[in-house]
């Protein structure tokens, strides 16, 4: 079933927790909140959940207004970032225990835990308690018992924190596709902006209560709303400017150190002088001799070799420094001290007028 947040708010006394959040969420489809601490998230989490009442606003799930039903009722699967498994019972009867409380009679109880156990990988953990499974098979026990009930909807509240990074990107694919194989509508919160862009198909960025801006990871990355989308989502490089003229739908804005850049579309609040910044990924920029026309003049500080790229740190003539991701060879040679060109690419930059 979809879900839909309507202008959902909860405030206690005069602080705003969420404010009037929309959002809807179309079957077998995940969401991400994501946000820094205290942004609201876990909160609207747990508006859904149940646990917490709105302060106004509504939630639907299909044709269903659920906003003051009982947390145990409604038809939710939940996957806590602690896990919250029980210590004295074994990995099968932790995924059972739901369907114990709903009264599942013993066999289909039985036939339907094997089977989770076989999709999650634990057919040979079944006896195991808690405290003999792996950060990793514990997580993984906890969505098994979230799953078996055959939820409309999960929720995921930042499950994957306490596992290792490596284990977390595999894991986060793992429930991903077992999302999309059940069908099942998902909010999943998270502080992780890569977790959230590669196993999310919409994300919801939140900021003070606030929602910023929704949609999908590549929306949100090429075409931030606002500095702070821009600024939280991947790297990021602001150059201060100005605007010179306008031509057509697009600008010329001097950059840093007075380097003239194309805008294109920068949006009608880019008037001749109008003061603002330009958003410039480390991805979009190029390298080039330090006496190159239309370059950035800047001195390398630190290089960082990551695979299939290198992040090259760089301090510009004003002080302010610059991330420029480039292939590997394009560094070699390079070291701290020495003095290069940046070239932006000018489909890789994003006007942003001063506040």
């Amino acid at each position: 079933m979809d879900i839909q947040l309507q202008n959902l708010r909860k405030t206690y006394g005069s602080a705003v927790a969420v404010a009037d959040m929309s959002a809807k969420i179309p079957q077998g489809r995940m969401l991400a909140l994501l946000g820094p601490s205290g942004c609201g998230k876990t909160t609207t989490l747990r508006m859904v959940a149940g646990f917490i009442a709105p302060t106004s606003g509504s939630i639907r799930v299909g044709d269903s207004d659920i906003t003051t039903l009982p947390a145990h009722k409604r038809d939710t699967g939940l996957v806590f970032q602690n896990y919250a498994l029980f210590p004295h019972l074994s990995a099968a009867e932790n995924i059972a225990f739901g369907l114990r409380r709903r009264g599942v009679a013993r066999a289909e109880r039985e036939q339907r835990v094997t089977a989770m156990l076989g999709k999650l990988k634990l057919s040979g953990l079944a006896d195991r308690l808690p405290r003999q499974l792996s950060g990793g098979q514990q997580q993984r026990v906890a969505v098994a018992r979230a799953l078996v009930i055959n939820p409309s909807i999960l929720l995921l509240d930042e499950p994957f924190s306490n596992l290792d990074a490596k284990l977390r990107e595999s894991t986060g694919l793992e429930m991903s596709r077992l999302q999309r194989e059940f069908g099942l509508t998902s909010i999943f919160v998270t502080h992780d902006q890569t977790e959230a862009m590669s196993i999310a198909d919409t994300i919801a960025v939140m900021k003070d209560g606030q929602l910023q801006q929704i949609g999908s990871a590549s929306e949100i990355y090429e075409r931030p709303a606002n500095r702070f989308v821009a600024d939280f989502i991947g790297r990021a490089n602001f150059l201060a400017g100005r605007i010179l003229r306008r031509e057509g739908q697009d600008a010329v804005a001097e950059l840093a150190a007075g380097l003239e850049m194309r805008l294109l579309d920068p949006g009608a609040a880019a008037v001749p002088g109008a003061q603002g910044e330009a958003l410039l990924r480390p991805e979009a920029i190029a390298l080039a001799d330090h006496a190159s026309p239309g370059s950035l003049k800047a001195t390398v500080e630190q290089i960082s070799y990551q695979g299939a790229i290198a992040n090259l740190h760089a301090r510009l003539g004003d002080g302010n420094a610059i991330v420029a991701s480039v292939p590997p060879e394009d560094a070699r040679g390079l070291e701290p001290g020495k003095p290069i060109g940046l070239v932006p690419k000018p489909a890789g930059l994003i006007w942003f007028p001063k506040a």
